[in-house]
């Protein structure tokens, strides 16, 4: 889509043009003008699909001049920006078909909702709208990160899809280590501090490859590094990661920020992780209050009890009862296996694959995915490798 922008302010413009270039399909300024009036004696060959009016400078008597531009551009759509309330303007404006009216400084999430709702009225849709999904401690040692990685790394590899994992830690993020024994070239604070230019390519560049279909982008080795990551860094991550990968993963610790809440106000669904013992059940109660606090819906709430052993005295059904939220998934205790794992700095489903945890990753996926196979056609066939002669 390209944009006509006009405005005096040169940092708005490049605001703009770096906003609209994280975006897919990306925003195009095609060209710039510093008034309605520049833009009526100066029109613009190439013919914009979308004019974005900065209106801090106008007043109600260039209404008519908005309106001369909406019928010279009269197959585009039409962005108002101000900083001050312009009764007579905003009418005259809603007139000529003006639908998106934006508040000075520029908000990026509402910028971004703005451009969604324009883009599906003229049609223009991205090709792909990966799911996000947040992997988050209940209470330290919840294992909330041996699952998300190694979760990863088996959707990439059973159900050939494309995932990405985000480490979210503030601080001392170790994603990377529990899958690979690569060194990050660079980190979620250092796609921040470069964040106008991020595309797909340079966010694929910036992953520690774990799998032909699985990277990871790591957390700062430096806490202090982390404070590069704002809010809407977040927002425009995850919306470049949605329109390149199946799946993104987020493995957000146990802070609650607010980069952490701008990440989970983005997914489509929050995986709680925990074990079967009280002290985790106190600390799970008071996470799922605070979701509910923030008006997360009770069905996008989805637990995972690791470490579950069967005959224990407490019970699944207790934790229900306790927690009032639903348990998808248990992770069996496989200690060896486990542990093997995170200390080589290897998949489970890698290193061995018979094991009860690989059996369990490939149950989720299963879960995760929905996907529907017949009889003996399935993942666990995948994961062990048996083919059609051997059945």
């Amino acid at each position: 889509m390209k944009a006509l922008l006009i405005s005096r302010d040169s940092q708005l413009y490049a605001e703009i043009a770096s906003q609209g270039a994280a975006r897919v399909p990306p925003l195009n300024m095609a060209a710039g003008r510093a008034s309605l009036r520049d833009a009526l004696e100066r029109p613009v060959a190439d013919q914009p699909e979308l004019l974005i009016v900065d209106a801090s400078e106008t007043d109600d008597a260039d209404a008519d001049l908005l309106e001369r531009l909406a019928r010279h551009y009269a197959g585009a759509h039409i962005m108002l920006l101000t900083r001050h309330q312009q009764p007579e303007l905003l009418i005259r404006a809603m007139r000529v078909g003006v639908r998106e009216v934006l508040p000075l400084p520029l908000v990026h999430r509402a910028f971004h909702e703005a451009m969604d709702r324009i883009a599906a009225t003229a049609g223009v849709g991205a090709n792909h709208d990966g799911k996000v999904l947040a992997f988050i401690a209940c209470k330290g040692g919840s294992g909330a990160t041996f699952i998300s990685t190694n979760f990863g790394y088996a959707l990439a590899t059973l159900a050939d899809k494309k995932v990405l994992l985000v480490d979210l830690h503030g601080q001392f993020g170790d994603a990377t280590l529990y899958v690979s024994d690569q060194k990050p070239a660079m980190t979620l604070s250092d796609v921040c501090s470069q964040i106008a230019r991020i595309d797909g390519p340079f966010l694929h560049s910036c992953l520690v490859h774990v799998a032909p279909g699985f990277g990871v982008l790591a957390a700062a080795d430096d806490p202090a590094q982390a404070k590069e990551a704002k809010p809407e860094h977040i927002d425009t991550i995850l919306r470049v990661a949605r329109q390149h990968y199946d799946y993104i993963l987020l493995d957000v610790g146990r802070q609650i920020d607010s980069v952490s809440l701008r990440a989970l106000d983005n997914t489509d669904f929050i995986y709680p992780v925990l074990q079967l013992a009280l002290p985790d059940i106190r600390d799970a109660r008071r996470l799922l209050d605070i979701f509910r606090s923030l008006g997360y819906p009770v069905d996008s709430i989805r637990l995972i009890v690791n470490r579950y052993e069967k005959g224990g005295k407490l019970r699944l059904q207790d934790l229900n009862s306790a927690l009032g939220a639903e348990v998808v998934h248990t992770v069996p205790n496989d200690y060896v296996a486990v542990t093997d794992s995170v200390n080589q700095g290897v998949p489970v489903l890698q290193l061995t694959r018979s094991s009860t945890a690989a059996r369990s990753l490939a149950e989720l996926v299963e879960l995760v995915t929905a996907r529907r196979v017949p009889e003996n056609k399935g993942l666990f066939d995948r994961l062990f490798g048996r083919s059609e002669s051997e059945y």
